[in-house]
């Protein structure tokens, strides 16, 4: 039997994370006060419920603080041969702000005494006996609708028979490392297509740019040592039983050299594994 339980502020995502399961067959319940979940899960082990891939629930800080409190407790009770993971979807308060501004909706905790930046603060510590307990934690700042669908899809759902999804990802450290990084490779020792004019303004996936690297041999040496490691450590992962792998590429500004490495270690990856994705952050 699989428990998926998603927490997190509100505006992070939690509601399209419970319709991506939805869709894939879970049995899926919103707003679950959390003194209920072992009951659910009793329930959810009837045989009427085999019908379904497995149950995820959201629960938020709609609970009191007193419930929320005893997560842990409640957690450890479920019975040891459930296969349970917590997500806990999260963005920073300039992000929740914008969401909440843009949609015109009332956050849970905010009222006319607690403005919107305190109640989104408040939701954060209230939800921490949550979050010190997650499996899986994802910031979603920098991420569409359409994105988290598919990161849900790859890191709670995976690929069947044994298989694991591969996702390669460029960044940009100034934007921070992405919270949900397998493994991390900087590049930044690369010379720097932004100190030319004439390519400031494009990216790694441009021929010019691509052409200024590759002209390096450097480039050609960092290319094959990260190849070589993914080549080598990428099946022992998978012999762990891991579903998922998320690869990041980092330069500056994640705009060329993260850009380019990621997107030739996507063609490479793709040569000897079944499912990998590639996404460049900061290009969207």
């Amino acid at each position: 039997m699989r428990l998926v339980i998603i927490s997190g502020r509100s505006g992070s995502g939690k509601s399209t994370a419970l319709n991506v399961l939805e869709d894939d067959g879970f049995y899926c319940i919103d707003n679950l006060p959390v003194a209920l979940l072992p009951a659910l899960v009793q329930e959810t082990s009837r045989e009427q419920f085999r019908l379904f891939q497995g149950t995820a629930v959201c629960i938020d800080a709609r609970n009191s603080w007193q419930d929320l409190e005893t997560f842990a407790d409640i957690l450890s009770s479920l019975p040891p041969e459930l296969d349970c993971q917590v997500l806990f979807l999260d963005a920073d308060r300039s992000t929740l702000i914008k969401r909440f501004s843009e949609t015109r909706r009332r956050h849970p905790l905010s009222s006319e005494s607690v403005p919107l930046h305190e109640a989104i603060d408040k939701e954060r510590k209230l939800l921490e006996p949550i979050f010190v307990k997650a499996t899986l934690v994802l910031d979603t700042s920098k991420t569409t609708i359409y994105e988290l669908r598919d990161v849900v899809r790859q890191r709670l759902l995976g690929t069947a028979g044994g298989k694991m999804s591969i996702l390669i990802q460029s960044f940009g450290f100034k934007g921070g490392v992405p919270a949900d990084a397998d493994l991390v490779f900087d590049v930044r020792m690369l010379p720097n297509p932004h100190w030319s004019q004439e390519l400031r303004s494009k990216t790694g996936l441009d021929p010019d740019v691509r052409e200024f690297l590759e002209s390096h041999e450097m480039t050609h040496e960092l290319l094959a040592d990260i190849s070589n490691y993914l080549d080598r450590w990428l099946p022992r992962y998978r012999e762990s039983n891991r579903s998922y792998m998320t690869i990041a590429v980092g330069c500056t500004g994640g705009q060329h050299r993260s850009v380019y490495l990621a997107d030739r270690l996507h063609q490479h990856c793709q040569s000897q594994h079944q499912s990998v994705d590639i996404r460049h952050r900061e290009l969207q």
